[in-house]
């Protein structure tokens, strides 16, 4: 499938066909430089959820009360 992208969004959604990295997955889950709680999924269509922020905004430990 030439010329097709593999990230982008649709529908305003976004997408993501790259194959994942482990890189990538934690970052997609666990992303201290991100403020959202709903992230662009590593791969596929549609949002995942930022465990990090969760947390952060939880109060959970010192670690996560602030921003690096």
């Amino acid at each position: 499938m030439v010329g097709e992208n593999k990230t982008g969004r649709f529908l305003g959604i976004p997408y993501d066909w790259r194959k994942p990295t482990r890189s990538r997955l934690k970052k997609g889950v666990w992303n201290p430089e991100e403020n959202r709680l709903f992230v662009p999924k590593v791969f596929g269509w549609g949002y995942g959820f930022n465990f990090y922020e969760l947390a952060r905004r939880l109060g959970l430990g010192k670690h996560f009360r602030s921003r690096p």
